[in-house]
């Protein structure tokens, strides 16, 4: 069997097991990869040290002899409306409610995509009996899979550094499998890595309340939403606090905003969508809720969640300063109960969270003595784009 034969047959087996993309590049160091000792003398690594790992340079680092890198994509879109977009209607049930991201409604990723990885390593063996190492990786191992998946032929790298594959958008996860077998890449040596159609458009910049992507293709780690509340594990700088908004674990505007996204196919796996507990959902989570949960209640709740990344405390702490950017006041619905519950937080022993609970209560408590008619206007979500 040829290797083009080859490559084939794993696109093959990698569809049947529920990918919906697939494709092949060479383990070998990528163009894009000669720019990142730049970026992290920069800085924007921020507190995220495994991205310092000198494999990251090549995916032959990985595994010793590797010749190809198979990537597979899995859509995670849902039907439920994006972050900036929700219904006034929900936004406004129960009082303020946070968002989390798109992606971490529900089972963690690392799980399901790592258990369709596994087969197909399996598969692979039982297809190609002669000896060879497979390696698998779901942003465990020191591979860009973004770049790589770029090689592979699905997509290209936008403005927002994420991968945008022209018919399914960037609304999927992605991993590798890094391997001694020789297959031929997706792309001859006559084709191109899919042409950049983001063209002259700039709404993910733009929109990103952060700003974070401080140039085209270039992102900023320490000022991403998702950084900020999800691996920053102390004080969110005070100066950030405001434009992070509702936000209480990840961020999707920029992927929201893109217009590649817009009809985006929706997945069909139930893995994806909102996990609900009781009379709560993890789609436009209630603060209240969140910032009432006792630490035994959030590994419950998010058990096998991605959310359990950020941990009790920091979770607390997002909420804490999402409802310090509610504008609720004083008369509104559940008002004294969360200041009551903020309140509490902020006497606790743990300083980091008594200090966002504190900051927090100044700013529902100063919000309150504005009037009225003097008082900023709040957007509604629904009127946001």
């Amino acid at each position: 069997m040829t290797s083009a034969k080859r490559t084939a047959r794993v696109i093959d087996i990698a569809r049947s097991l529920g990918f919906d993309l697939c494709g092949v590049a060479p383990a070998e160091k990528f163009p894009e990869l000669a720019h990142l000792e730049e970026w992290l003398a920069r800085g924007y690594a921020g507190e995220m040290r495994y991205l310092h790992d000198a494999r990251r340079h090549s995916p032959s680092h990985a595994v010793l002899g590797a010749r190809s890198v198979i990537v597979c994509a899995l859509n995670y879109n849902t039907s439920f409306p994006y972050s900036t977009g929700v219904p006034e209607e929900i936004a406004s049930q129960d009082g303020p409610r946070g968002w989390i991201a798109r992606y971490a409604w529900n089972d963690d990723y690392h799980d399901v995509l790592g258990e369709k990885l596994d087969a197909l390593t399996g598969a692979l063996h039982i297809e190609f009996p002669e000896p060879f190492e497979a390696r698998p990786y779901v942003d465990t191992g020191p591979v860009v899979e973004r770049v790589a998946a770029k090689y592979a032929g699905l997509g290209w790298l936008a403005k927002n550094t994420s991968l945008i594959h022209e018919e399914s958008g960037s609304w999927f996860f992605l991993g590798v499998i890094v391997t001694t077998l020789e297959l031929a890449a997706s792309l001859g040596l006559a084709d191109m890595p899919a042409a950049d159609l983001c063209g002259n458009c700039r709404l993910c910049i733009e929109a990103c309340p952060t700003s974070a992507i401080v140039e085209p293709y270039v992102l900023d780690a320490r000022r991403c939403i998702s950084y900020l509340t999800i691996e920053l594990r102390g004080a969110i700088p005070v100066e950030l606090r405001e434009p992070m908004g509702r936000h209480v674990f990840g961020c999707d505007i920029c992927q929201d905003v893109c217009p590649w996204n817009h009809r985006a196919p929706a997945t069909v796996l139930a893995n994806f969508k909102p996990r609900r507990i009781g009379p709560h959902s993890l789609f436009s989570p209630a603060l209240e809720w969140l910032i009432s949960l006792t630490e035994e209640e959030f590994r419950q709740v998010f058990r096998g969640s991605p959310v359990k990344r950020t941990k009790w405390r920091g979770l607390i702490r997002n909420a804490c300063i999402a409802l310090g950017n509610s504008g609720l006041r004083a008369g509104e619905p559940r008002y004294e109960e969360i200041c009551a519950r903020l309140a509490q937080l902020a006497a606790r022993g743990d300083a980091m969270v008594a200090e966002h609970a504190q900051w927090a209560l100044h700013r529902l408590e100063t919000s309150a003595k504005i009037p009225q008619d003097l008082a900023p206007r709040v957007v509604p979500p629904s009127e946001q784009r």
